[in-house]
C-alpha cells in the first residue's frame, strides 16, 4: 500500500493540483497534514483526507484522522496541539495511545522520519514554505509486510534519498 503524504501548501491551490496530479496513479491514498488553507474536499483537495491546521481558519477539517489498513494503523495531525516546534514527546505519546504504525505531522515545515517506540513518524516537510532544508517536499510512504518505506520529493518530482528510509516491521 502506498500513501502520498503532503502538508503546510499554505494556499497553493495550482502548485498543489501538481503535485497531486503527478502522483495519484502511483498512490492508494491521498493526506495532506495540515496548513491547505483551502477548502476540505473541493479543488485541489478532492479526494484528499485532510487535518486541521493552525492556519486552517474557519475550515472544517478533523484535528486528527486514523486510518485502519491491512497492513497497519496510519495516523496524522498537523502537529501544533503537541507542540511539535518544541518537542516530540506529546505526539510521541499520542501515536503510541492511538496504536499507530506510522504518524504523520506537519507544522514544523521540516522534512524528517524517524523509528521511535516502533512508529514510524512522518514529516513530509511543506510543498511551499519549508524550513531547514531549501527543497520543497512531500513523500510517499509504502507500507509492505517487510517493512516501511518512506520516499521523499522536491516539489518538481527529483527523489532526495538521503531524507527517506526503510522501517524493517517487527510486529507484522
Amino acid at each position: 500500500m502506498k500513501v502520498l503524504i503532503i502538508s503546510d501548501s499554505h494556499g497553493w491551490t495550482d502548485e498543489l493540483e501538481q503535485v497531486l496530479a503527478s502522483k495519484r496513479n502511483e498512490v492508494d491514498k491521498i493526506f495532506h497534514c495540515g496548513d491547505s488553507e483551502l477548502v476540505p474536499n473541493q479543488g485541489p483537495l478532492a479526494g484528499v483526507t485532510s487535518v486541521q491546521g493552525n492556519c486552517d481558519m474557519g475550515q472544517d477539517f478533523p484535528e486528527e484522522w486514523i486510518e485502519d489498513t491491512d497492513l497497519g494503523r496510519l495516523y496524522f495531525t498537523h502537529g501544533h496541539l503537541y507542540q511539535v516546534k518544541s518537542h516530540l514527546q506529546s505526539l510521541v505519546r499520542r501515536a503510541e495511545e492511538v496504536g499507530a504504525d506510522v504518524a504523520s505531522f506537519g507544522h514544523t515545515h521540516v522534512a524528517t522520519c524517524f523509528e521511535e517506540k516502533g512508529i514510524v513518524f512522518i514529516n513530509p516537510g511543506s510543498i511551499r514554505l519549508p524550513s531547514g532544508s531549501r527543497d520543497q517536499t512531500y513523500c510517499i510512504c509504502e507500507l509492505t509486510e517487510a517493512a516501511i518505506n518512506v520516499t521523499y520529493y522536491t516539489f518538481d518530482g527529483q527523489e532526495m534519498p538521503e531524507l527517506g528510509g526503510e522501517f524493517p516491521r517487527k510486529n507484522k
